[in-house]
């Protein structure tokens, strides 16, 4: 069964918000060094419906991103997923909040 396109960009605006409040006040040893917040981190994206994702900015970096932490985890490279946690998910955050407001 096919899901609402909706529950997808409200899966994936929460995933953002989740990664959002577990690096809040952390820095990167902190995430470095702790299993527990770099594996939470790592296993929050969500999918899209294609409709929909087509409007998210920079889709096919996010969309090679998330299948390298589903399918490569010898490839995840630490500093980069904590970069694209604080760098980068602010602009998603705010693409998905336009998409799906409230």
């Amino acid at each position: 069964m096919r899901r609402d396109p909706k529950s997808l960009i409200w899966d994936a605006r929460e995933a953002a918000r989740a990664i959002a409040d577990m690096t809040a006040g952390k820095s990167f040893a902190d995430f470095d060094n702790d299993l527990v917040l770099r594996s939470a981190v790592e296993r929050q994206p969500a999918r899209l419906d294609a409709a929909l994702a087509a409007r998210i900015p920079d889709l096919r970096q996010i969309v090679a991103f998330r299948n390298i932490l589903i399918h490569s985890y010898a490839l995840i490279d630490r500093a980069r997923v904590w970069h694209t946690a604080q760098d980068d998910l602010p602009s998603l955050r705010a693409a998905l909040d336009d998409l799906l407001p409230g």
